[in-house]
């Protein structure tokens, strides 16, 4: 039995996500697709448009096996933190094979020799990189800079490395190396519109182009520019729900901003949260704005949208930084949990349940008598995260919802 790995957001899961998974199978010769997917917090520092449990059972009606939930602490934090935390909870199942990923190129072989150059690093890479943080540069512009004065890689590879779309490949890379682990890497070509980019006319288009048509036009899924982008079952999943966005949480995201001012706690106890932008953020912090005005408030050139709207949302979390060390010091995934599979998958979960080398949480009512320690601040941390999006998406749309404690695996 071939198992394959995909560490995915499915912020809303789309066609290119189904041609992902049905791809990886192919080119792997794998039986199974296991999925480690974001919860209700995704990694650009924003809440998920569904729910997990809806995108869960999505993935799973288009053509994954077995879908597990990355811890909220990584599924927010930054590209190397969401990296390293997919492919430790991927390894320590024990029983998946590959770790497919989409890039530009879809050939590994590049993105592993920089993966290589850069765990490795050196002391004079490190000081370039330093130096071009200092000046200004965001973290991937200071890196391709160090990297183009060293000289170490071809001019093809470091532009390949900048192109967003390749970003997180080679970050798993990165974390297969830095980690050990038996997962074989195997990039899958992208097919579709760039990471970025907003139209829906040429080709499959981006989750970022599907997120905006459904904040602005008032008929969401129904609005026939979305229809061909997402498959049939996942809508009719989708359509049985509505979306939230990040302003959608603008109240607590100020409750919480003047919970701090008045208890006095520093807002640098947070993960993403550095000294500087603390002390900007104390500034701002009782000038009134909803979540993107904050974002307008604090974003620099060296703060860019995505970095500024992660440290927020950690904020909004209550993810300390503290934490979220020691849950990198004990592997960034010490547990396992299940959000969903299909029945069909019972050999994929009996070699699972055999070979894995963390808990396998099933069952929540039971998962304070399989954890302890730091692993157990880690799942109440995703029970946290989970019931503040319940919380909103309740309140916006005058609903229940079952809780972390309530809600039922998906079994399809």
């Amino acid at each position: 039995m071939r198992v394959t790995g995909i560490i995915a957001e499915y912020n809303p899961f789309h066609g290119g996500h189904q041609y992902q998974i049905a791809r990886a199978k192919e080119l792997s010769g794998a039986d199974y697709c296991v999925v480690a997917m974001s919860g209700d917090f995704v990694q650009r520092g924003e809440p998920a448009v569904y729910s997990k449990y809806l995108r869960a059972r999505a993935a799973l009606s288009c053509g994954a096996d077995l879908v597990l939930e990355i811890p909220s602490l990584f599924a927010t934090g930054s590209a190397e933190d969401f990296a390293s935390c997919g492919v430790a909870l991927l390894s320590g199942l024990g029983a998946v094979d590959t770790l497919c990923f989409g890039s530009e190129c879809g050939d590994t072989a590049p993105l592993l020799r920089a993966a290589r150059y850069l765990t490795g690093g050196s002391a004079e890479y490190e000081d370039l990189l330093r130096e071009g943080i200092k000046s200004g540069l965001t973290w991937p512009a200071a890196r391709s800079r160090a990297l183009k004065v060293l000289g170490v890689l071809d001019p093809d590879t470091i532009s390949l490395i900048e192109s967003p779309n390749n970003l997180l490949g080679l970050e798993y890379c990165r974390a297969l190396l830095a980690q050990n682990s038996a997962l074989t890497p195997l990039a899958v070509l992208r097919r579709g519109n760039a990471y970025h980019d907003q139209g829906l006319e040429n080709g499959q288009a981006s989750a970022s182009a599907l997120r905006k048509v459904l904040s602005q036009s008032p008929l969401g899924l129904a609005d026939p520019a979305v229809a061909p982008h997402i498959p049939q079952k996942a809508r009719e999943i989708f359509a049985g729900s509505a979306p939230l966005f990040a302003g959608d949480f603008s109240a607590l995201l100020n409750f919480a901003i003047s919970g701090c001012i008045h208890e006095g706690i520093p807002f640098d106890r947070f993960e993403g949260i550095s000294d500087d932008l603390a002390r900007r953020l104390a500034r701002m912090a009782l000038t009134p704005a909803g979540w993107e005005g904050r974002i307008r408030q604090l974003k620099t050139r060296q703060y860019t949208y995505t970095r500024v709207s992660r440290a927020l949302c950690h904020l909004l979390l209550g993810a300390d930084a503290r934490l979220t060390a020691k849950a990198r010091a004990c592997g960034y995934a010490p547990y396992a949990r299940v959000l969903g599979f299909n029945r069909s998958a019972a050999p994929l979960l009996a070699a699972v349940k055999q070979k894995t080398y963390i808990p396998l949480i099933t069952k929540t009512a039971d998962a304070r008598k399989q954890l302890t320690g730091t692993p157990l601040e880690l799942l109440n941390q995703d029970f946290h995260a989970s019931h503040l999006w319940q919380s909103v998406y309740c309140t916006k749309y005058d609903c229940s919802l079952p809780n972390e404690f309530t809600q039922k695996l998906t079994i399809l």
